[in-house]
């Protein structure tokens, strides 16, 4: 996609945030992306009073489209289904602070409504009379929407989270104490609830069902990682700090989530389609 639509770049960032956000999938996101630009590109543009609005429009409704197909090629998916890491260049300089692998999973609860109403009103602060007309719904509707969605996503609360650099140390020291066998040291940074999540399409050897208990994914990690030769890049990715992880049998990018500084939550996104943007 060139400059020759300033418009649809000036707007790019905050397209590709929105777009990410409802899918979860860059790869997808990338695709609404170019349709959008495709359809900016052929529409009469001085009939537009306000291009935001408009690519805004597209943008949803198209990503709206991808997540009723993705639903009914999920019955079918082998294992939990985890976003696809993203990185953070293409968001320039959109604020994606609040934008996180665990609420994107979490996102996976709900309808594809729910999801655009919860993403534009949380993440855009759009009114519900611009969102329902946006959607396609009445505003009354919209706030049904987003009440329901916002149940779904209730985390009881919020979490006080380590600083950036803070979570990359402690990725390396929790890969560290799985490669050297020791189950003390990692349970000693897990959360007694924490819950591990795997994404391997059926294409990786790895956990289909969740991991639950802290001597359950401490001893799954150590099984993982004990001893194996391992290629450990730090990735900042647009959903916070993670790991690019390399062992002899796959590769996998780990998340971590923090409650305070234990580990509540590890992602393993393990699926070779959904690495494939990474370089």
């Amino acid at each position: 996609m060139t400059s020759t639509l300033p418009e649809f770049q000036s707007a790019r960032g905050m397209l590709a945030s929105l777009a990410y956000r409802l899918l979860g999938s860059w790869h997808d996101a990338e695709d609404v992306l170019q349709e959008t630009y495709v359809r900016w590109s052929g529409v009469d543009r001085a009939k537009v009073l306000d291009p935001r609005r408009y690519l805004t429009r597209v943008v949803t409704r198209l990503a709206i489209d991808v997540l009723r197909t993705r639903q009914a090629r999920r019955e079918s998916y082998l294992g939990e289904w985890l976003p696809e890491p993203a990185p953070s260049d293409p968001f320039a300089s959109v604020d994606t602070s609040d934008l996180s692998i665990a609420v994107l999973h979490l996102m996976e609860r709900l309808t594809p409504p729910q999801r655009a109403v919860y993403v534009l009103r949380t993440a855009f602060l759009l009114p519900y009379d611009e969102i329902a007309d946006i959607i396609g719904r009445s505003p009354e509707d919209c706030r049904q929407l987003h009440k329901r969605a916002s149940t779904a996503l209730d985390r009881g609360g919020p979490r006080f989270e380590p600083s950036p650099d803070e979570q990359q140390r402690l990725l390396l020291d929790f890969v560290a104490a799985a490669r050297d066998g020791d189950l003390a040291r990692l349970e000693s940074m897990l959360k007694e609830s924490v819950t591990e999540w795997s994404d391997g399409a059926g294409k990786r050897r790895i956990a289909r069902k969740p991991v639950v208990g802290r001597a359950q994914v401490a001893a799954f990690f150590s099984r993982i990682y004990d001893g194996k030769d391992l290629t450990v890049v730090p990735l900042d990715l647009v959903t916070g700090p993670a790991l690019d992880v390399q062992v002899p049998e796959f590769r996998h990018v780990l998340h971590l989530e923090f409650d305070g500084d234990r580990i509540a939550a590890i992602r393993i996104q393990a699926n070779p389609d959904k690495l494939a943007g990474l370089s």
